[in-house]
């Protein structure tokens, strides 16, 4: 489809980087706006397009959607941490508030689409999940647990079921029968983001096994600043344990000072703690919207 044809009714259009902040970030502040991270040469890219456009127009204006073609423009889906496509990022209010990779199928991507514009009523499964992610939330990891069961029971290929066990089972520190619950996913369905997101707490949970006590490594910090390894690992730490928004100023203060330490490796960590934490956590809403204002200042 020809730029001219994507863009008649207003809905669609291609982007760049320079033209990126009006595009996305400040239409965002009108209705939410997906941005589609894509490549001639990727194949799943041409799959899931057309099913965007198609799903985009049927909303009538309560969703734009914008594509950026990372081979000409790789700077955004740098910053982004997107390293692989397809990837579609939705902002709201000119910040990233959720988006998922791969070719979804019509279906998949016409719910994410109704949750970013305004979901429906749920059904029944969806409000014993509610209650599930609500019982996570506040730590009861054997509530939470039964109700994810209880769906799994009703539908065993149920993904949020099956990731909230496992999440469930990470909570409890229990990675191994976290790493045995993602085996439960259907066949082809082992790399989906909301599996793919346990799988990234488990390997932080694993990596903060070694850090050990936070101590030494505030002393360390108080003792240098710039001692960037230690503030690293002490937002390996603060992040197993739970304390979020911590582990996010210990990178963001190593992103501030010095971008390019360890390869961008405070950026890329900060990265998989989104992943792990999930697009909607608060802590990785926030967490986006504060590199965000490090990364486009």
């Amino acid at each position: 489809m020809s730029a001219e044809a994507a863009g008649a009714d207003g809905l669609i259009k291609n982007t760049t980087t320079q033209a990126f902040m009006a595009d996305v970030v400040q239409e965002s502040m009108k209705q939410p706006v997906l941005v589609d991270f894509w490549a001639e040469w990727c194949g799943p890219c041409k799959q899931l397009t057309p099913v965007l456009e198609k799903v985009v127009r049927a909303a009538k204006g309560k969703v734009k959607l914008v594509k950026m073609d990372i081979d000409k423009y790789p700077q955004i889906a740098g910053q982004l941490g997107v390293q692989s496509i397809p990837a579609v990022f939705a902002f709201s209010k000119g910040q990233p508030v959720d988006g998922f990779m791969g070719a979804l199928p019509e279906s998949q991507v016409k719910a994410f689409i109704d949750k970013i514009a305004g979901p429906g009523g749920p059904d029944e499964i969806e409000l014993i999940l509610a209650d599930a992610e609500a019982a996570l939330a506040a730590g009861d990891f054997p509530g939470a647990s039964q109700l994810f069961a209880q769906v799994f029971e009703e539908d065993g290929e149920n993904l949020k079921a099956i990731a909230g066990l496992a999440r469930c089972a990470v909570g409890a520190g229990e990675l191994e029968q976290a790493k045995a619950t993602l085996s439960l996913a259907p066949k082809g369905k082992e790399n989906d983001p909301l599996l793919a997101s346990v799988r990234a707490q488990i390997e932080l949970a694993e990596q903060a096994a070694a850090v050990g006590d936070f101590a030494p490594l505030e002393k360390r910090i108080a003792a240098d600043p710039k001692d960037y390894q230690a503030r690293f690992d002490l937002a390996l730490g603060l992040a197993a344990a739970g304390r979020r928004e911590e582990a996010v100023d210990q990178l963001l203060e190593i992103a501030r000072r010095d971008r390019k330490w360890n390869d961008d490796g405070a950026r890329k960590q900060l990265v998989q703690f989104f992943e792990a934490w999930g697009p909607m956590d608060e802590s990785t809403i926030g967490g986006r919207r504060r590199l965000s204002s490090i990364l486009f200042a």
